[in-house]
């Protein structure tokens, strides 16, 4: 699960929580949910400005504090258990299923026991014929396993984005997983040397061969606990950006070395990216919310490519 996707269920169970519980302290509630106190606060301030839309004073979630304890005054109609419509529980059980049919799938007996537990209150709806699609695409998605279950070296043909390149190797698969939308094959890379994680809708071909798969013993599963597959390492290149109230997602939504609130609205924000095209595209796709501080060839590369989008439109047809 993404930081933004746990801090969102987080929030959702923390109204009714403080609801019951008046007068909670800051230091009980943050154990009970399993965070540190500063998160908490954090989440209490984000709360704050929670609300139904118009926004207005009546409408948004408040809580009055005293001393280290705290009251919820106000719970803007979360006032109740989440009910699932017909199609939302149907949705739920999709995607479950889809799960629990992933190699790879770390804490499958959990998956298996809210799958039942869903069935269980759908009734007749859970038995309702439904094609489930992994992401990516099925056929090649089924070559891929047939090859791990057989363990079986394959050769690929493979887009990779952050170079705009497309290359041919031969590879020795672990395990097709799934984390977010996204399906990957993980496999040792032979070009490579050390294990890689391919996703499934960029393998434009690939070939089971006469050959045994040949993982060596170094080779090491990649942690998707975090529910990212990027890990951030000294010897990438650190970014520096100043954003505005919009783009502040990214903070949660990317590991951050630092992050500086202020002056105004906007925050300093300092991350590692995996390369420096990776970073010109994401700067680029936040638009007139994010300026780059540093490094300063990042900052040559956005500008370079902002002025050539403007020429083009300024540019009769």
């Amino acid at each position: 699960m993404s930081g933004g996707a746990e801090r969102l269920g987080r929030l959702l169970n923390l109204v009714p929580y403080l609801q019951a519980r008046p007068g909670i302290t800051l230091a009980e509630a943050a154990h009970d949910q399993g965070i540190t106190e500063r998160q908490l606060r954090d989440d209490l301030e984000l709360l704050w400005m929670c609300g139904l839309p118009g926004y207005g004073p009546g409408e948004l979630i408040d809580m009055a504090f005293a001393g280290d304890s705290v009251t919820l005054t106000y719970d803007a109609g979360i006032d109740r258990p989440l009910r699932l419509t017909p199609d939302e529980a149907l949705a739920l059980i999709v995607a479950l299923r889809m799960l629990a049919e992933t190699p790879g799938v770390a804490q499958r007996d959990g998956v298996h026991r809210a799958l039942a537990k869903i069935e269980h209150a759908a009734g007749d709806l859970a038995d309702a014929a439904v094609a489930v699609r992994l992401p990516g695409n099925a056929d090649r998605l089924e070559e891929l396993r047939g090859a791990v279950e057989r363990r079986r070296a394959l050769r690929i043909t493979y887009y990779t984005a952050a170079r705009d390149e497309t290359t041919d190797r031969v590879v020795d698969p672990m395990r097709v997983l799934v984390v977010g939308r996204w399906a990957y094959l993980e496999a040792w890379c032979r070009r490579a040397q050390a294990v890689r994680l391919f996703r499934v809708d960029r393998i434009d071909a690939s070939a089971e061969l006469d050959e045994p798969a040949q993982v060596p013993r170094q080779a090491q599963p990649t942690d998707t606990r975090t529910g990212t597959l990027f890990t951030p390492t000294p010897d990438l290149p650190l970014i520096t950006l100043r954003v505005g109230r919009g783009a502040r997602w990214i903070t949660e939504q990317y590991p951050c070395e630092e992050v500086v609130r202020g002056p105004g609205e906007h925050w300093t924000v300092s991350l590692r990216a995996s390369d420096l095209d990776w970073a010109r595209r994401m700067v680029l796709g936040l638009g007139a919310e994010v300026t780059v501080v540093a490094p300063p060839a990042l900052a040559q590369a956005v500008g370079a490519e902002a002025r050539a989008a403007l020429d083009t439109y300024a540019t009769p047809a």
